[in-house]
């Protein structure tokens, strides 16, 4: 299994004031539901044997994708 790390680009709330702060909230909400997503489905995509190896089951993978 291959790990991919995708780098992102973060506003800075300090130097937009009001509605940067908002806007970087918007940001980091999606970029976390996009994060619980993708990690979703590539554990979704493993096998029942392929989860055991890693210590997990299938019925972790919400708690896994929703807590990482």
């Amino acid at each position: 299994m291959a790990a991919i790390d995708t780098p992102r680009v973060t506003l800075s709330a300090d130097t937009h004031g009001f509605f940067g702060h908002i806007f970087a909230s918007v940001q980091a909400r999606f970029i976390a539901w996009n994060d619980a997503r993708v990690t979703r489905n590539a554990l979704s995509q493993l096998s029942d044997r392929e989860l055991e190896d890693i210590g997990l089951c299938r019925g972790d993978i919400e708690f896994i994708a929703d807590n990482h």
